[in-house]
């Protein structure tokens, strides 16, 4: 039996298909001079090629009436072989150091996936099977290795990968396809955001799959449990046969939610948004049931190029958000680099504490025009949808006056140039710093609505970066002192009668749930497909008695106490 990261649920059996690409093997040994041209021609027209398959992939798409969202995934990766600065720092290491097309494509890439590797976000680190798909594509093409076509798998089998990209699993014949298993992978890569949107059951991330299983072995898998079975015994067999039933009996419960509110037994109403980085996460939103969106990360935009998206593709982006969503609202977080999220073209320093450091508001000191482009932006693209504003780490009274000072300067400029827009946009600020809390009694009074990050808050709050993995046990969403914090936050934004959300992590956390509605937050944003989940959990709550049982937990001292009286109180429900 072997365990992954399950990232679509179901649970299917059947023969199982090994696949394994070609190993590639690049020579780096130095070209002459007299190559130069030839290698320079060779990645001019492998590139090219490059692009002409991802635009068929992008044709297959329509013909497989595949919503617009996945089309963008090849159009960023046609971007990526486009990009000029890619294409200078490949020419150039042929160039100045004689590396044949091959390796310096594989050269250029294997560095900015790198650099990928160091970062702490989650979300960028998928990008870097978009740039392993890109590397391997170019260098075969160079090469002249085939491009194995997956379309030709002819009948219904678990599909067994190292790894698989998105333009492989865009070609499968999904029909022929029961269930997906690969040695890597995390669950909010592209390959299992596409997995997902296909219902294909999927764990990822095994580690060693290719290699404990053969072809034509039949396994069970199951992505509930996060299980895989090769040849299982007659007593598993039935024993899966019975979770599945249920299995499909709680997705069917789900399924009859999606379009009702999420409502507690006394009738306390909470609003379910989805956290967002881009606009392919969208149709997810809208599948799930999602009542609009809580987080919109906009800083994905800025990523993985050379210098900043201009305000035209910036307001293109939003205004393309806002349509498709309207008359939900999508909350927009301004630009949140810094931290764990680093762009080559803005003046950031290398910091001892980078968390502590220049970073989301702040980087107004450096890049002051990047912020007033994007608050353009998003102004401009008011017009077409309920958008708001939302300021990430802002500490004080001072910063928000700025904030607006250099949002009223903006909507001035608008005016001056004849732009229409939402004179009243809502703005609204990221709590999450012991700080913020402290003060946010004073800070409701200057804003619309608070959005309380968990994520950071856990983190300022218990001194723990949540990426060090020796320390991940301290890092608690139920501590007393974060549950505390969060508790003040909320009674003095209701006192100023502002409402008040969460987007961090414990967001989507069932466990949590009674916690969160017992303590007063008026929404939830979270992944959307935890939105049915934490939907079903507050459908069998009643808020009183939520209220009444989160009164006591705050008085408790231990998060070990929190969690066994959490434990009985759910099975009391």
């Amino acid at each position: 039996m072997v365990k992954g990261i399950p990232v679509s649920p179901g649970i299917v059996s059947g023969k199982c298909l090994i696949f394994k690409k070609e190993k590639i093997t690049i020579n780096y040994q130095k070209i002459s001079k007299d190559q130069i041209l030839e290698e320079i021609d060779s990645f001019y027209k492998n590139r090219r090629k490059s692009v002409d398959q991802i635009q068929s992939i992008k044709n297959l798409l329509k013909i497989k009436k595949m919503d617009k969202e996945k089309r963008e995934i090849f159009e960023g990766h046609i971007m990526l072989i486009e990009d000029e600065e890619f294409e200078k720092e490949v020419l150039s290491l042929i160039r100045e150091k004689h590396y044949c097309a091959s390796a310096a494509v594989t050269k250029v890439i294997d560095f900015q996936i790198s650099k990928l590797q160091e970062i702490k976000n989650e979300y960028l680190k998928n990008r870097i099977s978009d740039f392993k798909d890109i590397q391997e594509r170019i260098v075969k093409n160079i090469l002249k290795i085939p491009i194995v076509n997956l379309s030709v798998i002819s009948t219904g089998v678990v599909l067994i990968a190292e790894d698989l990209s998105p333009s492989d699993i865009i070609q499968l014949k999904m029909d022929k396809i029961i269930g997906l298993v690969t040695n890597h992978g995390n669950q909010n890569s592209h390959f299992s955001i596409i997995a997902r949107s296909m219902d294909i059951p999927t764990i990822v991330g095994t580690g060693r799959a290719t290699e404990y299983f053969k072809t034509d072995d039949y396994i069970v898998l199951d992505s509930i449990n996060n299980r895989i079975y090769k040849n299982p015994s007659s007593e598993i067999i039935e024993k899966i046969k019975k979770i599945k039933k249920n299995y499909l009996t709680w997705k069917k419960e789900l399924n009859n939610l999606k379009y009702l509110p999420a409502i507690t037994l006394d009738n306390r109403r909470i609003i379910l948004q989805s956290n967002v980085g881009s606009n392919e996460d969208i149709e997810l939103v809208k599948k799930n049931g999602s009542e609009g969106i809580g987080l919109y990360r906009t800083e994905f935009l800025f990523m993985n190029r050379s210098s900043p998206p201009t305000e035209e593709e910036q307001f293109q982006t939003y205004k393309k958000a806002a349509e498709i969503m309207n008359p939900k609202p999508i909350i927009i977080r301004t630009i949140d680099i810094g931290g764990d999220k680093f762009v080559s073209y803005m003046k950031i320093p290398k910091e001892d504490n980078p968390f502590l450091g220049l970073r989301a508001i702040r980087i107004i000191r450096n890049e002051e025009e990047i912020i007033l482009s994007q608050l353009r932006a998003i102004l401009r693209a008011s017009n077409f949808g309920n958008l708001k504003i939302m300021f990430p780490m802002v500490i004080s009274l001072e910063e928000i006056t700025n904030l607006k000072n250099k949002l009223s300067f903006v909507k001035n400029q608008l005016n001056y140039k004849k732009y229409t827009f939402k004179e009243n946009i809502e703005i609204g600020i990221m709590i999450e710093t012991p700080s913020a809390a402290i003060m946010s009694k004073e800070l409701a009074r200057e804003v619309d609505f608070f959005s309380i990050g968990t994520n950071d808050l856990i983190q300022y709050t218990l001194a723990v970066d949540r990426g060090n993995q020796s320390i991940s046990h301290l890092y608690d969403p139920l501590s007393p002192s974060v549950l505390r914090l969060m508790k003040m936050v909320i009674k003095n934004a209701h006192y100023e009668g502002k409402e008040v959300g969460i987007c961090g992590e414990l967001a989507s956390d069932e466990f949590a749930t009674v916690i969160l509605i017992g303590m007063g937050l008026d929404k939830l944003s979270m992944n959307s497909t935890s939105i049915p989940r934490v939907k079903k959990q507050i459908r069998k709550l009643k808020f009183q008695e939520s209220k009444e049982f989160t009164e006591n937990i705050l008085k408790m001292s231990s998060s070990r106490s929190i969690r066994l009286e959490v434990k009985r109180f759910l099975r009391r429900s």
